[in-house]
């Protein structure tokens, strides 16, 4: 990865709301060209950590440098340094598209003489070229992305933050939507994204997993899959999957078990060892099981392992 100095830095970043401790001392760090993917459940604070960096909310303690710069000293240069796009569509969908373009562009202080060029980088771009007139509101989710994505970045930011870009997309949208990530990452910029899709985790370079304000693990999503899973993954397929579910979390030979889809997913020691003994266990009290292999384990494997961890009693 890009060995220039850090783009963000974070040490400790603290972030209460009365007694609420909705970001738990976290750090890390985000270099030039890198796309870092906040993955957790809602609630869990990536959110919160975003519009601490862009200087939208003040932490509560620790610190952050953005672009350089102390979010909490000075979150107006902060800001002007950065794109930033929310969960929720941020542009105004009783304007034209044209009309949204030049007045962010207004905003971000985009000099005149480079307006035309950047609208049309924004209109190829979200493939709206031809329908610069048309109401955004009346857009499909996946063109209102790419728009709102374009206006985010008129300004040519060094960093970008999105908050759950992709909420409610349709999933080939939501891949164009990546490639375009992908394409700034490659020119230079850092990209830091929050997501609950477990599908697009995949697409980051490096993953930070927080679980209730805390980072309960980071790294590369193939780093992350061979290092925190502790036993071989086995899929199960049954006639019964909640009773098989609640017998298989009784099983001592069973570390963890967790619904996936219209099957289970199983840590265990040794899939080869304990396959046969789960499947008498099973049959024995009444499940039939149609199907049991061991399979390579996803993200989403990895995610409920760590949070089932943190979530077992002693942990605070």
């Amino acid at each position: 990865m890009n060995s220039e100095s850090p783009s963000v830095s974070v040490r400790e970043l603290v972030k209460r709301f009365g007694d609420f401790v909705a970001v738990d001392r976290i750090s890390f760090e985000a270099r030039p060209g890198e796309v870092i993917g906040f993955l957790g459940p809602n609630g869990a604070g990536k959110s919160t950590t975003i519009r601490m960096l862009c200087g939208l909310l003040r932490p509560t303690g620790g610190k952050a440098l953005v672009a350089g710069i102390d979010v909490a000293r000075a979150p107006e240069q902060v800001r002007q340094r950065i794109g930033y796009m929310s969960q929720k569509f941020s542009l105004y969908n009783d304007l034209r598209v044209i009309e949204n373009i030049r007045f962010f562009a207004s905003l971000y202080d985009v000099p005149l003489h480079l307006l035309p060029e950047r609208v049309s980088w924004i209109l190829d771009m979200a493939g709206l070229t031809g329908r610069e007139s048309a109401l955004t509101g009346t857009l499909p989710g996946g063109w209102k992305q790419r728009l709102a994505l374009g206006c985010a970045v008129l300004h040519r930011p060094p960093i970008l933050f999105l908050d759950e870009p992709t909420s409610g997309v349709d999933p080939i949208s939501r891949r164009l939507f990546w490639d375009l990530i992908h394409q700034m990452a490659a020119d230079g910029v850092t990209v830091l994204v929050t997501t609950h899709y477990m599908d697009e985790a995949e697409y980051c370079h490096r993953l930070i997993l927080i679980f209730q304000g805390r980072i309960v693990a980071s790294g590369s999503p193939l780093e992350l899959k061979r290092r925190e899973m502790t036993g071989d993954v086995v899929l199960v397929e049954c006639d019964d999957l909640g009773r098989a579910l609640d017998l298989l979390q009784k099983n001592p030979s069973v570390q963890d078990a967790a619904v996936f889809g219209n099957a289970l997913h199983l840590v265990v020691s040794e899939a080869a060892a304990d396959m046969a003994p789960l499947r008498t266990y099973l049959s024995m009290r009444g499940v039939t099981v149609t199907k049991m292999e061991p399979i390579h384990p996803t993200l989403e494997d990895v995610f409920v392992s760590l949070t089932t961890k943190q979530g077992k009693p002693g942990k605070e």
